[in-house]
């Protein structure tokens, strides 16, 4: 079974306090009237991926191949011929506008014969449930995927008799993705994005891979050009459902060569299994029902194993970042430190750019906080462009108000105004309700040395 943990990767920055609106008068009337409209990312720019083809091929077997769990799965499965998806349930105003996108890229991009229908035969139903039904059947999952079952009714069912069970399929026909639809656009989203993608296709998630929303790091917030690559192979015509995965292993290679040329002339870089002792360590670290000392032990044990493990990679980085989250709240200096070491990380890489753009935040907060207003210019000035091509609202809103904070500290007030006011339609996109974009505001605003202590 597949889920999205609810892993706290989101932005918020939970060392700030909040100040009186009156701190900032044109943030004052921003939250004084009625907000600028919501805003959505129209023509996704995905990156292809930049690693070899002999890479690719491992990756996609690993994924294929195991659940989360690591309980190896005996065959290859998919949907054979045309595939239809139907929503159900109450689903919040931005799903179907995010779902067609979606589905166009998947069309597109992966090649895949998919479109929506209102027929109860769909293959894929997609049931826009509360944040509460869900807990209440999985209390870590934000969103979920299941085979065999239409509604989130009959998963219980299903479960007791052995009907949700992933590895007794051998054919792909009947799935239930679950989404919530009480919370963000970008988090429902999110979920569309990943849930669907792993009805589609692999059934795993891999720490190691740096571009792919098959990873619970949650960096990736849309499927990437990796993603899609992979996806586009699943439905390749060389391959059919019940083949082990030898079978698959012998058939990659063409279809890779024929569907990502540009792979087959860079070499390969292998990076290491990640531990089951990291995963667990970092899922504790960063999920939810463990208390502060107790989380704080885990990340320590999780940068220990990453290196030991001799990484150099994003996990290395992730390790850092986590831990600095986690020291924020008690120990500012330490915290700032971790982040420092993440981006030395991040910076090695140029496919890294998302996660040193998850950084930037955290290490422009401190240098806002400290007064350092150009400083928080530089950090932050890059990523822009990095958070929104890979349709990130959260981080691209924190990113433009912490930049319109650091404006001010400059003297350039109109500046800091403009892009404040331009921030806050990605930021209803990234946070929601009115309030939640307004609690932003006053937390972003409360860094500042100018408007409040920080």
């Amino acid at each position: 079974m597949m889920f999205r943990f609810l892993l706290p990767i989101a932005l918020a920055l939970s060392a700030c306090g909040p100040v009186q609106h009156s701190s900032t008068p044109t943030r004052a009337a921003i939250s004084d009237t009625t907000l600028p409209p919501v805003k959505s990312f129209a023509t996704p720019r995905p990156t292809p991926p930049a690693r070899s083809n002999r890479e690719i091929t491992r990756d996609f077997l690993d994924l294929s191949f195991a659940l989360e769990s690591g309980r190896a799965l005996p065959y290859f499965t998919r949907f054979e011929g045309p595939i239809t998806v139907r929503v159900t349930g109450k689903p919040p105003a931005n799903l179907m506008a995010d779902l067609n996108s979606l589905l166009t890229r998947l069309r597109n991009e992966a090649r895949i014969n998919i479109k929506l229908t209102n027929s109860a035969d769909a293959n894929i139903t997609i049931e826009a449930v509360t944040r509460r039904d869900i807990r209440r059947t999985l209390p870590q999952a934000a969103c979920f995927v299941v085979p065999n079952i239409t509604a989130l009714r009959e998963y219980k069912g299903a479960r007791r008799s052995g009907a949700a069970n992933w590895a007794d399929l051998q054919k792909r026909e009947k799935i239930a993705i679950f989404v919530p639809n009480d919370t963000t656009p970008q988090e429902t989203r999110d979920c569309l994005h990943e849930e669907l993608a792993q009805a589609l296709g692999p059934l795993n998630d891999l720490y190691r891979l740096p571009d792919s929303v098959f990873n619970d790091d949650d960096v990736h917030a849309v499927l990437t050009g990796f993603d899609m690559t992979v996806l586009r192979a699943y439905y390749d015509p060389s391959l059919k459902s019940g083949m082990t995965r030898e079978e698959v292993a012998a058939r990659l290679p063409a279809i890779l060569a024929r569907i990502n040329p540009r792979g087959e002339r860079l070499s390969p870089r292998y990076l290491k299994a990640t531990p089951r002792t990291w995963i667990d360590a970092i899922q504790v670290a960063l999920g939810p029902g463990t208390s502060a000392d107790g989380r704080r032990r885990a990340a320590t044990r999780a940068l220990q194993i990453a290196l030991q493990e001799g990484w150099e990679d994003h996990r290395l980085g992730f390790s850092h970042y986590a831990l600095g989250r986690i020291m924020l709240p008690s120990d500012v200096n330490t915290a700032h430190t971790h982040f420092l070491y993440a981006d030395q990380v991040f910076a090695r890489f140029p496919n890294y750019g998302p996660h040193r753009a998850h950084v930037s935040v955290r290490l422009a907060a401190h240098a806002v906080a400290s007064g350092r207003g150009q400083e928080a210019i530089n950090l932050t000035s890059p990523h822009l462009a990095t958070a929104a091509r890979y349709e990130n609202a959260v981080l691209l809103s924190n990113l433009m108000l912490l930049q319109a904070e650091a404006l001010e500290l400059e003297g350039r007030q109109q500046e800091a105004g403009e892009l404040r006011l331009d921030s806050l339609g990605w930021a209803r996109y990234g946070f929601g309700p009115d309030w939640a974009v307004r609690e932003k505001l006053r937390d972003i605003s409360s860094l500042s040395p100018l408007k409040g202590s920080s």
